[in-house]
């Protein structure tokens, strides 16, 4: 076993080179084109309704830092034949792939297939999400650096996703078979806040995917308030939407705490 479980944490180790490979190629910072305006720039903070503001991707510093505390921490004496990393490490090093593969497609500006990955890095790390649910954290440090991180990861991309295949269908000339594109704009965000939701319920009130979510609505409703796109009632429906999925969580999670189900898990209280 002790041969498999090396093998694992060298891949998660690896994989997260490939990824921050890819988050430097995607930032244009050295080489490569930022996202913003790769790909015709159709992933702009004004190409689309619902895309967020140029500030929201700054999340991304936090979700790398996550994952190489991550990469690192499987590795530490205690947690190298935890069951739980056993679980979670090959989906969380697919996930890493996945991201730096997208990051690959804008840069090329293969739109198309942009899509059809995004969505895989989604249900991958929806499968992580869940593993990580029905498994118990080692300590508040370990909750912090693998729930935490977990989470703020499938938060974003869940946002991500919808501006993805939105800004594809844009780019293609989609006129929303005449339904006036602020009323598209709302369903999507109500359907970003409806994910989160479902997050908050399957997480039984975790706390990262819901700050990553509201993030990002939260930089969708600045982008709509201000900007070349201005659009009032979809930045308004993403505050709302944020203001519930906030108040939902919290109440899944305090209802959860109290719960003799949580009450038995031990470490329930610290999960991210």
């Amino acid at each position: 076993m002790d041969t498999t479980d090396r093998r694992r944490r060298i891949t998660v180790a690896v994989s997260a080179v490939i990824a921050i490979i890819g988050s430097f190629i995607g930032s244009g910072a050295v080489v490569g084109t930022p996202i913003a305006q790769a790909a015709g720039g159709a992933l702009a903070a004004d190409a689309t309704l619902v895309a967020p503001g140029t500030g929201a991707f700054q999340i991304w510093g936090i979700i790398y830092l996550g994952l190489v505390a991550y990469a690192v921490w499987q590795f530490l004496p205690g947690q190298r034949r935890a069951e739980r990393h056993r679980r979670l490490g090959y989906p969380v090093a697919l996930s890493l792939l996945l991201n730096a593969a997208w990051i690959l497609s804008i840069q090329f500006g293969l739109l198309a297939l942009s899509v059809p990955v995004i969505a895989a890095l989604l249900a991958v790390l929806v499968v992580a999400f869940l593993r990580a649910v029905r498994s118990t954290p080692t300590s508040a440090l370990d909750a912090v650096i693998t729930d935490g991180t977990i989470g703020l990861y499938l938060g974003w991309v869940s946002v991500a996703t919808v501006a993805n295949v939105t800004a594809l269908l844009v780019a293609n000339g989609f006129d929303g078979f005449g339904i006036v594109g602020a009323a598209w704009g709302i369903a999507l965000v109500a359907l970003a806040g409806i994910a989160g939701i479902a997050l908050a319920i399957a997480g039984r009130g975790r706390i990262a995917p819901m700050l990553s979510l509201a993030w990002g609505l939260g930089w969708i409703a600045i982008a709509r308030f201000s900007g070349d796109l201005v659009s009032v009632p979809v930045a308004v429906a993403a505050v709302v939407t944020t203001v519930v999925l906030v108040v939902v969580t919290l109440v899944i999670r305090l209802r959860s705490v109290r719960s003799p189900r949580s009450t038995a898990s031990a470490g329930s209280a610290v999960r991210a």
